[in-house]
């Protein structure tokens, strides 16, 4: 049976000052089956007492989403940006490690830079997936959205150069390119049938082709995504790896609305098991 994850970002944010603490409560709400543990860049300060918290509350965290600055900092390039991401990188991976993750999401490319400089995150990629081996971490590349071209094209270059690289799709970003229906094509079948797509973020889109404005993490049933035709796709691929949900469900004031969250969790499990 296929696991269903809440990203941790669709709980804890600014409104609520970034306290990972909330997590303890939110927990024992949602109906998902474990976590997808968002990584803040403010919380570097207090990896130990992070790492201590996660640990003894027994929570499942099969997943932790890298910092997204360091795909930033890749993209714009040079020794010391380079030097840096690859520094908090690592520190990502020691975490996951801590809490038993085990693997790891990456925006590759990232922030207004995004892949401007494609080939600076292109050769990045060997160092970084050297760090996540040594902590026994999978690393996932995102389908990020893109300036300049499109995820699906570097998607290509990357497995082109690096065979093995393996992919986390996510249905936003997808749909914001108008690329979600090339994952049913057959040209497309060999990320999965080389098993290159590991995990899965399953949220809504709302506006048209790069449609900057409108790029928000809806709930699914809340923009034009045909999630039954993806959820007829993955079962007739027979997919059983995860899925995370990642729709925004805390307001201004940093309250949680996790009927949002079950709903979805629910609309997915009830998909998947159709025959």
């Amino acid at each position: 049976m296929c696991e269903i994850l809440c990203s941790t970002g669709a709980l804890i944010g600014k409104p609520n000052n970034r306290d990972y603490r909330l997590l303890e409560e939110m927990s024992q709400q949602l109906c998902c089956d474990g976590f997808e543990f968002m990584m803040y860049e403010s919380w570097y300060q207090e990896e130990d007492r992070l790492t201590d918290f996660l640990r003894g509350r027994e929570f499942f965290i099969p997943v932790l989403h890298c910092e997204k600055h360091i795909g930033e900092n890749i993209s714009r390039g040079g020794k010391e940006e380079l030097e840096d991401a690859y520094r908090r990188f690592e520190a990502n991976c020691r975490i996951a490690r801590e809490i038993n993750a085990s693997k790891m999401v990456l925006h590759l490319w990232d922030g207004l830079t995004s892949d401007k400089n494609f080939r600076n995150n292109m050769d990045a990629y060997p160092k970084l997936a050297d760090i996540a081996g040594k902590y026994k971490v999978d690393l996932l590349v995102e389908n990020v959205v893109c300036n300049c071209e499109d995820p699906m094209k570097h998607w290509c270059e990357l497995r082109d150069r690096y065979p093995r690289i393996h992919f986390v799709f996510d249905t936003k970003m997808a749909a914001f390119h108008s690329q979600l229906e090339l994952l049913y094509q057959p040209e497309y079948k060999w990320l999965w049938q080389e098993g290159h797509i590991r995990h899965l973020h399953v949220n809504d889109y709302a506006g048209g082709h790069k449609e900057w404005e409108k790029l928000r993490t809806l709930p699914i049933g809340l923009g034009h995504i045909d999630f039954e035709a993806f959820f007829r796709f993955l079962r007739g691929e027979g997919y059983q790896g995860a899925f995370t949900v990642e729709s925004t469900a805390f307001n201004n004031a940093g309250m949680v609305d996790v009927s949002i969250l079950n709903r979805q969790f629910e609309y997915i499990r009830s998909e998947m098991n159709k025959c």
